[in-house]
């Protein structure tokens, strides 16, 4: 009686929990033992309810291809439906199952008409998958590759380049994490989607500031806000190309606003930062914390802490934490260790 899953969502490992195999099972048997019900009785199935449609553009990937798993109707309502389609968005544990052949046919639901794809770690997709979903997606606006190391930076180029030719829509690139960027892939990039903008009409591009402690998700990939060209530039401390992050500190905002060039404004490589509010960190105030980052001083204070060890968990990770825990306890022990889940156990509110 389990509910027939999409193909999809198999490739990516997601499928009904045992526990709902388990209470199938369980009416299964009962219904065996059981007179078979008279047939003027049972309602016949019908169509999911129409505000399904309401909702299903607000949910991720990562539940649609889980409502597809239920049942045959609610599995057609959603591949059926370009909607929710439109935007796509890859984190977390997909990440690393994503390949190109996945890709492609999850693209293929958007029609061609793709506005959004974002792909956070996706190190198993390559120049040509990149390619074959930018070319068949003329409307794509945001393209979002962070930490997907497979991928070149010839191959980005030729994605832009295909996009600029079809169409002036893309607007938006991130590409952190790609290897062997050089200033000339840099400027190319550049060149071409600042020609999108000016093909387009929109309003001048302006410089915004880039935090350290507003991490990419979901809702900040999806909106309409101003996001800059590019996620990376030359840093001006170690002149790499990297992220490069202004400070969230009062002090260094007024540098900034009177376009001075603020000291702490680097990467994360040449300025420490907190994890908690995006500032920048000096040698003699940095407080260690559970989690992998470190915090200010100010931060360390009001943050809840361990009663063991007295060291914080920063927002961000406990975040995470939550989602792992609540999708894998094994994930959760080999990505922050079992000291972490007695953290968990012990925090002080």
């Amino acid at each position: 009686m389990t509910g027939p899953e999409s193909s999809v969502a198999k490739e990516l490992g997601i499928s009904r929990t045992s526990a709902a195999e388990k209470k199938d099972e369980e009416l299964t048997s009962m219904s065996e033992n059981q007179e078979p019900p008279n047939p003027a009785a049972v309602a016949e199935a019908g169509p999911p309810h129409e505000a399904l449609f309401h909702v299903v553009s607000y949910l991720s990937l990562f539940e649609l291809l889980s409502m597809s798993a239920v049942c045959v109707s609610l599995r057609d309502a959603v591949e059926h439906d370009v909607l929710p389609w439109l935007h796509i968005v890859v984190d977390g544990r997909l990440s690393s199952r994503l390949s190109d052949y996945t890709l492609g046919r999850i693209a293929r639901k958007a029609g061609g008409r793709l506005r959004t794809l974002a792909l956070i770690d996706c190190f198993k997709i390559s120049d040509s998958g990149l390619h074959e979903v930018v070319e068949n997606n003329p409307l794509l606006t945001k393209l979002y590759v962070p930490g997907c190391t497979s991928l070149t930076p010839a191959g980005v180029v030729r994605a832009v380049k295909t996009s600029s030719q079809h169409s002036h829509n893309l607007k938006n690139l991130m590409i952190g994490g790609i290897y062997n960027i050089e200033n000339h892939h840099l400027e190319v990039l550049r060149s071409h989607l600042l020609e999108n903008r000016s093909q387009n009409k929109q309003q001048e591009w302006r410089q915004v500031h880039h935090l350290y402690h507003e991490h990419v998700d979901r809702p900040n990939l999806l909106s309409n806000d101003f996001l800059p060209l590019i996620d990376v530039q030359i840093c001006p401390k170690c002149y790499d190309i990297r992220n490069v992050y202004d400070c969230s500190r009062e002090r260094c905002k007024i540098k900034q606003g009177e376009n001075l060039l603020a000291d702490c404004r680097g990467c994360i490589s040449c300025m420490p930062r907190c994890e908690e509010c995006g500032g920048c960190v000096d040698v003699d105030e940095i407080e260690e914390a559970i989690c992998p980052g470190i915090v200010c001083s100010s931060c360390w204070l009001q943050l809840p802490k361990c009663n063991h060890c007295n060291r914080p968990f920063c927002k961000r990770h406990r975040d995470n934490i939550d989602e792992v825990e609540e999708e894998d306890d094994e994930e959760y022990l080999e990505t922050f260790g079992t000291k972490n889940l007695e953290y968990q156990n012990t925090i002080v509110g």
